[in-house]
């Protein structure tokens, strides 16, 4: 039976909470259990739960046979460890940080930190999107940054060399692994998000025909969009980025309420089989309180099958992306990625966003 009793999971300034738990009890073990599940990134927790002991194993149901062991003890309110060894150094502030570079294709990331005493949490911007809420802890020249959502489990661990840069390595869940390196540097900045994904050349308009999620065939042409301000959302709703996206897109949309501006959002599945796909988008649309419509792209998340069905674009880079259309159907702008409330530019882009579509819908 479902319980009335929730989760709530925590990530600095970040709270989730989580209202599908069942309990039960193992009549073989005389263990009570729980099953607390994330139905819109998929994944669910299955846990044994014995005097102050809670121990199982997280599963991503979209990933074939994929889980990771946790144990989790009541009462533990500290990450990682209790101890107070003073830091070695002051992370406040900005960092240029390198990802991948035991690879070939390294890849720049802006951290940003704040520290008050052992107690450390942050994020990574990366050109991509952001690593969201981080938490953790520097004892000494160690430091210990996590961030568990539902959808990743992120683990990040450095040592401060001598000459205060940063070199660690970085996990996400059990299937990847790389080190990165980092260097305070306040005047550090990525690549702007506007310039990363653009027409090809012999291209001067957007044009697809999708499914809505009740199986009608969506054009861009159709007469309900046409002369209107029109921004295009290539998401999954499997992505944490995309969901912070949509999070302000939708109030944002619903807010306004107006007749000259129309949200296409574009949804990229990782479920072959379109039933599993629609019912995932329609999870999403209740989750958001989404009016707007939202559309079956593609039954992959792969990019570069996602940039096949939008030819005149150079490519998909990420999830999500942002295409902004005006009255006239021009492409006004492409911006790649979404710096979400976990970092420092999160204001400032929601911010310059509604100047920019209301000077569109003004136009």
């Amino acid at each position: 039976m479902m319980s009335k009793i929730y989760v709530e999971v925590i990530n600095g300034e970040e709270r989730i909470r989580v209202n599908e738990i069942s309990v039960g009890h193992n009549k073989m073990t005389g263990d009570d259990t729980l099953v607390i599940a994330f139905p819109h990134y998929e994944s669910r927790i299955e846990a044994f739960y014995e005097e102050g002991i809670m121990e199982g194993k997280w599963i991503v149901e979209t990933k074939k046979d994929y889980s990771i062991h946790f144990v989790a003890r009541h009462s533990v309110t500290h990450r990682f460890s209790a101890l107070k060894k003073e830091p070695a150094i002051d992370l406040n502030g900005s960092w240029a940080v390198q990802f991948g570079m035991d690879t070939d294709s390294p890849y720049p990331a802006l951290g940003e930190f704040k520290q008050e005493g052992n107690y450390v949490t942050g994020t990574f911007q990366t050109e991509t999107g952001d690593f969201r809420y981080l938490q953790g802890t520097i004892q000494a020249d160690k430091l210990y940054l996590s961030c568990f959502d539902g959808s990743h489990a992120f683990l990040f661990e450095a040592k401060v060399k001598e000459d205060g840069s940063l070199i660690g390595a970085f996990w996400s869940g059990n299937h990847y692994k790389t080190t990165w390196v980092g260097k305070r540097d306040p005047n550090f900045k990525l690549v702007d998000a506007d310039s990363l994904t653009y027409l090809k050349e012999g291209y001067d308009k957007i044009a697809f025909s999708f499914p809505d999620i009740e199986g009608n065939m969506v054009s861009l042409d159709d007469d309900k969009y046409k002369g209107k301000v029109k921004i295009l959302q290539i998401i999954g709703t499997w992505c944490p980025n995309c969901a912070d996206e949509t999070a302000f897109l939708s109030d944002y949309y619903n807010n306004l309420n107006s007749k000259d501006l129309a949200v296409i959002g574009l949804a990229y599945e990782k479920h072959k089989e379109p039933a599993k796909s629609v019912k995932a988008i329609q999870r999403f649309i209740d989750r958001f309180d989404v009016k707007y419509d939202v559309l079956f792209a593609n039954g992959s998340s792969s990019k570069k099958e996602a940039a096949e069905t939008l030819p005149m674009l150079n490519a998909v880079l990420s999830y999500p992306t942002m295409i902004f259309i005006d009255k006239n159907d021009k492409v006004r702008r492409i911006h790649t990625g979404f710096a979400g409330p976990a970092t420092s530019k999160y204001k400032h882009f929601t911010e310059e966003f509604k100047e920019f579509v209301g000077a569109l819908l003004a136009e």
